[in-house]
């Protein structure tokens, strides 16, 4: 497509990289650098210690706004805002700027942008409502909720704010068929909503690597320390497992609020020296773990505030590198699992299950190794490769452009 021809997309995230191999999700800009294909694509975030305000990165103009002293822009990096305000309580009062100075950065563009793309109902989705109440020609926008702006702030208040917020969008897209079940819920008309997830590089990084050898007694975890990762579930179960197969190690790639507590679990039940902290890695990091694993096991459970898992990414980036695959069977997660092989599920918040389906697996390695990949690989793709997804999500963003 001829640049000049190219209309002006602004997506609006939270959650961005600081810079090139950031640890942070970086989902929200392996879209946007796809994207830029099919437009000029600008994305705006808030800053943070140490990154630029202004750079073009894989193509993507990206603009930061300060909402703090830099030293105190510590709202969203490094677990998320809700899981750093549950942990800080201090860093609630940077919501009133970081919300105010948002929506003047937002102002400030729209003026030179044809269509919006905001990830999650709050903040890029009710700050754009706001918009709407006060410029009746904002330019038409696409909203994606992604897992806890859905399943969190519960009650009659939040969820008639939901409501307005999400029916002020000319599209919605959730990332799974649970999701949009909550969204119907909210009174928003079924044609209004997408179920288009974001996306795994399942051609060139998170593939099979029939070089690599697996490491028979290594279990892998990847994700945020967060209570509805499971983590906690994971290593309450882990004594069990280690008396049948005392040389386990387990792999915990991540970071975030609970890790305090997952080392005080570890050393209480005496299992440290099986427990590997590795920290945060990134895309390209992650794979080696991927191919190498016995088990990768994603523990996911639904929280007492009621915030779940969307759909579970990381399931797809094990998968794609073959790896076999134990995870709960929290509803969101069917989107992905169902149909495929190499994958096994248990009962969510079930320990002695979990255990019992860890041990099943362990036992039998060569049946779960051996397990036709290639079929499964080949579904993923068609769903999740980056290329597909990419493609998806410029149709909708160009069918909101025209509507």
């Amino acid at each position: 497509m001829n640049k000049q021809l190219k209309k002006k997309l602004l997506i609006l995230s939270s959650t961005y990289p600081r810079w090139i191999n950031d640890n942070e999700p970086g989902f929200v800009h392996q879209l946007a650098k796809r994207l830029t294909s099919h437009f000029e694509v600008h994305v705006l975030c808030p800053h943070a210690p140490k990154a630029m305000l202004e750079e073009v990165m894989d193509g993507v103009v990206i603009h930061r706004y300060k909402y703090a002293p830099e030293k105190f822009e510590t709202l969203v990096n490094d677990g998320g805002m809700l899981a750093n305000i549950k942990r800080d309580k201090w860093k609630l009062f940077l919501l009133p700027s970081f919300f105010l100075m948002q929506l003047i950065a937002i102002n400030k563009l729209i003026h030179k942008i044809d269509v919006i793309h905001a990830h999650w109902i709050i903040p890029q989705g009710f700050n754009l409502y706001l918009l709407v109440l006060i410029k009746p020609n904002l330019p038409p926008y696409l909203l994606t909720s992604h897992d806890a702006d859905l399943y969190s702030l519960k009650g009659n208040f939040f969820n008639f704010l939901k409501n307005k917020i999400l029916a002020s969008a000319c599209s919605i897209t959730v990332v799974s068929n649970t999701m949009k079940k909550e969204v119907i819920k909210l009174a928003i008309p079924e044609h209004k909503i997408n179920i288009q997830p974001m996306g795994v590089d399942l051609q060139n990084l998170f593939v099979v690597n029939n070089l690599v050898k697996r490491n028979k007694n290594e279990i892998l975890f990847v994700g945020r320390f967060v209570e509805k990762k499971g983590l906690l579930d994971l290593l309450n179960s882990l004594p069990l497992v280690l008396k049948k197969f005392p040389n386990i190690i387990l792999t915990l790639v991540g970071f975030g609020p609970q890790e305090n507590a997952a080392r005080e679990i570890a050393k209480k039940l005496n299992i440290s020296q099986h427990v590997n902290f590795t920290g945060p890695k990134n895309q390209t990091q992650l794979i080696e773990y991927y191919q190498r694993a016995a088990l990768f096991v994603a523990p996911f459970k639904e929280t007492k505030s009621g915030d779940q898992e969307g759909l579970g990414l990381v399931l797809v980036e094990a998968l794609g590198c073959g790896c076999p695959t134990l995870v709960s069977d929290i509803p969101a997660c069917e989107d992905v699992i169902n149909g495929l092989t190499g994958v096994s599920t248990f009962n969510s918040g079930n320990t002695e299950d979990l255990k019992n389906k860890i041990l099943a697996i362990l036992s039998n390695q060569s049946k779960f190794q051996e397990s036709k990949v290639n079929i499964s690989i080949k579904k993923l793709k068609y769903n999740f490769d980056w290329e597909v997804v990419a493609d998806k999500y410029a149709d909708l963003l160009t069918d909101v452009y025209y509507s």
